[in-house]
């Protein structure tokens, strides 16, 4: 792989982590939104699935930490998991 490749990748994963955390909060916050609305047995299905998204969106936070990155570098700045998804 020469330079150019290595860059474009770089960008693509910068591109591809963005989207993603950002894509992920949507549909954290539209799972919460269903989950308040739903009814028996909905109601237990969507609150499951909001645990989930609790769960990769801590992780993926954790993780940035981890490799240095800033939770704005992956779209997930602006959410907290334990108030924002419990």
């Amino acid at each position: 792989m020469n330079a150019l490749d290595s860059r474009g990748n770089e960008q693509t994963c910068g591109h591809y982590l963005v989207d993603l955390g950002r894509l992920l909060k949507e549909q954290a916050f539209e799972t919460k939104r269903e989950a308040k609305l739903a009814t028996d047995p909905d109601k237990a299905f969507q609150e499951g699935k909001l645990l989930a998204y609790h769960e990769i969106v801590s992780l993926m936070q954790q993780q940035a930490k981890v490799f240095g990155l800033s939770l704005h570098s992956i779209g997930l700045e602006d959410i907290d998991p334990e108030t924002d998804l419990l």
